[in-house]
């Protein structure tokens, strides 16, 4: 069955000059042409284009495009490696975001147990914390090297001076690299907490997050199906281009 481009477009929202492009990029097999030039396209495309389209919530624009050009290839273990990649990357995602939730839970139950710190205890020496921490000075160092910890300096000695948010980024930092996080990882989360304004902010940040990868999950749910009858229609994955 022959399909117009507008009628491919108008099912998506999108404009012809994008079903052109998804085509000439291999997101849609190519398509045959009249006499005069024009494009045929057919149900084969149109299931193309649904199938590329849904992947792109779950997968994202790029590896949606490289799934799709892999199925055009033959190439469907290349395409099923791909969507593997993707699945990880949300279980590590998951996994980080938890990771994050019962820090900042600890570091909430710490402070709400623990009394306001008097005006001599509100900062801490590079040892001081260190000492807090069971690390060692070289380890904060390195933590302020990446931008875990921002630490002001004494205006007269040039020392470090943590204080009381430094002190609550350095007890994340350690809390999520007891459970195996790099320290680019941990800068990155950390960072998201000063964004956020601290911990009690950062619950509804992370609620957020929970939700975004619940969608993105269920988009990589709705894609297998798009995908997977995308495959029956070109003849399954012995197909070959």
């Amino acid at each position: 069955m022959v399909v117009r481009p507008a009628d491919l477009a108008r099912e998506h929202g999108i404009s012809t000059q994008a079903v052109r492009n998804y085509e000439r990029d291999g997101c849609l097999p190519p398509a045959e042409r009249t006499r005069s030039g024009y494009r045929i396209y057919t149900e084969a495309h149109a299931e193309a284009l649904r199938a590329y389209l849904s992947l792109v919530p779950g997968y994202g624009y790029a590896a949606g495009g490289q799934i799709m050009n892999a199925v055009h290839r033959g190439e469907t273990d290349e395409a099923l490696t791909i969507i593997d990649r993707g699945h990880g990357q949300l279980l590590r995602d998951r996994e980080t975001l938890e990771a994050v939730r019962k820090a900042v839970d600890h570091l909430t139950v710490e402070s709400e147990a623990g009394s306001a710190p008097s005006a001599e205890r509100a900062t801490r020496t590079v040892g001081e914390l260190a000492h807090q921490l069971g690390v060692t000075p070289a380890t904060l160092r390195n933590w302020e090297a990446v931008g875990i910890v921002v630490p002001a300096r004494d205006p007269v000695t040039g020392y470090r001076v943590f204080r009381a948010s430094d002190i609550r980024d350095a007890e994340l930092a350690h809390l999520l690299r007891r459970g195996g996080y790099p320290l680019e990882h941990i800068a990155t989360v950390v960072q998201q907490i000063r964004t956020a304004g601290g911990t009690d902010s950062l619950s509804q940040a992370l609620d957020d997050w929970r939700q975004k990868l619940t969608e993105r999950g269920l988009a990589m749910l709705d894609a297998a199906t798009h995908l997977s009858r995308y495959l029956g229609l070109i003849d399954g994955p012995d197909r070959r281009a």
